[in-house]
């Protein structure tokens, strides 16, 4: 089988598309970035490691999404002074517009002494952000919201690590809110495969999830241990519109895996983790994603290649 069959995403042969190089003051990495479209502009929101370890998120913008960068001087999320929740930086963003608010919602990881956290804020440009906050206790990570209520609720995705709720500490849950300030215990929804499959150690949920009229495409990134470490890498499954936690279907095979040394070598080897995608008129979507935790990568693929993929899959038992 050819890696063209294996993989639904084809790399972008500038890759990587932004490094620490790009960035306007000296950084050690810059990785996992939400992606967006304002005023016919490609927005990436990176994860920036600085020199002192610590993360912040800061904006680039690009006329075609792929070339020709431009850099934001200062970072749009940042810790504040003060505020021991976030004074060991913020990390892997999410970003969704969302009709009903007028604006888009963020989702990232708050790190503190007491663990990492969801937390959330909007913004109508990523030139300003208005904090929410955290809306999800330590220890949590890897939130997306759906783009619109299901059932009157808002729902976010997240992972839970505390166990709380019955949820394992390595699995895909959600929760309900009606104001987004408070949520609805973890409730869950995906848990990784058990024994020697790619997605065995834990998974997460990569970008928001799309809307398609057999269900919310849900692009996952899954882990599995070995000898020589974790790999990270990327599949697919379909979750019912109505019901959410419902799993309507779950490929088998992951569909981008790490094989370049892009992805392979850097601060966290053979580590593939998509957190933004942007779909175009026609169905391609562009899939944005940190390589070994060092740089931010593009790939392309087809919506109807990856429904038909996941569509194919047997339905959960």
């Amino acid at each position: 089988m050819s890696v063209g069959a294996r993989e639904l995403f084809r790399r972008h042969s500038d890759n990587p598309i932004l490094t620490a190089v790009d960035w306007p003051d000296p950084v050690n990495v810059v990785f996992n970035p939400a992606a967006a479209i304002v005023d016919g502009e490609t927005v990436l929101l990176a994860r920036v490691e600085a020199l002192t370890g610590i993360s912040h998120l800061s904006v680039a913008r690009s006329a075609n999404g792929i070339d020709d960068w431009t850099v934001a001087s200062e970072p749009l999320l940042e810790p504040q002074e003060g505020i021991e929740s976030e004074q060991w930086g913020f990390e892997d963003a999410r970003a969704v517009w969302v009709a009903e608010l007028e604006c888009f919602v963020i989702t990232c990881t708050a790190y503190g002494p007491a663990g990492p956290a969801v937390y959330l804020a909007t913004t109508k440009d990523f030139v300003s952000v208005e904090r929410k906050g955290i809306v999800v206790s330590p220890e949590d990570k890897n939130a997306a919201l759906l783009p619109e209520r299901v059932d009157g609720k808002w729902i976010l995705f997240h992972r839970p690590t505390t166990g709380f709720g019955g949820v394992s500490q390595a699995g895909i849950a959600l929760s309900r809110s009606d104001d987004l300030e408070h949520w609805t215990a973890p409730e869950p929804v995906m848990q990784p495969r058990s024994g020697a499959w790619w997605d065995s150690l834990r998974i997460g949920i990569g970008p928001p999830l799309m809307k398609t009229e057999h269900g919310w495409l849900l692009i996952y990134h899954g882990v599995k241990e070995t000898v020589a470490g974790a790999i990270y890498r990327v599949g697919l499954a379909l979750l019912d519109l109505e019901e959410p936690t419902r799993v309507l279907r779950r490929a088998d095979d992951w569909i981008l895996g790490p094989l370049e040394a892009y992805e392979r070598q850097g601060d966290v080897a053979n580590a593939l983790f998509p957190c933004g995608v942007i779909q175009e008129n026609g169905g391609e979507l562009r899939l944005y994603y940190g390589a070994a935790d060092t740089s931010i990568c593009l790939a392309t693929g087809r919506l109807d290649e990856l429904l038909e993929r996941v569509l194919a899959a047997p339905q959960p038992e």
